[in-house]
């Protein structure tokens, strides 16, 4: 049986974090399931964890008033989903549905934002990471905006 401490040492996001570091993520994992068709977040919404995606996929979505969401990314094993309980005011900027049936673990971020301001290597270590979350997404919905608009 896989323990939390293995499957997030073996998450690509964590690839050369320094081994202490993964105990203190431990201290704030939990396993998680989400049905297809569920909402895992809402834009606007308080933010304060984060995911390894273990198994399914899960659509980024922005809404837009008179329109259908708008997929902004699509997540696959492997990958992050959440960053916003990273940077105050601490919401969600886009909305999650689960694609198909999904397990992830779930990182509370209070905690890891408590954990980080006792350890500022390990928040350094974070925010490095997140860093290249965050430029992946926007470019993500940069591009979707241009293909909404090129084609209005």
């Amino acid at each position: 049986m896989e323990t939390l401490k293995h499957v997030i040492e073996e998450h690509p996001f964590f690839i050369d974090l320094p081994a202490p570091y993964f105990d203190l993520l431990v201290g704030c994992a939990a396993n998680v399931r989400f049905n297809s068709g569920t909402y895992i977040f809402k834009e606007g919404a308080e933010a304060n964890e984060f995911f390894l995606i273990r198994h399914g996929q899960v659509a980024l979505e922005i809404f837009a008033a008179q329109r259908k969401p708008t997929i902004v990314e699509t997540l696959n094993a492997g990958e992050i989903l959440g960053w916003s309980w990273l940077l105050p005011p601490y919401q969600w900027r886009f909305q999650a549905r689960a694609v198909e049936p999904v397990r992830a673990i779930s990182l509370d971020g209070k905690c890891l934002r408590a954990k980080c301001e006792q350890n500022h290597d390990l928040g350094y270590e974070l925010l490095k990471r997140f860093a290249k979350i965050i430029e992946r997404r926007l470019e993500a919905t940069r591009l979707q905006l241009l293909d909404i608009y090129a084609a209005g």
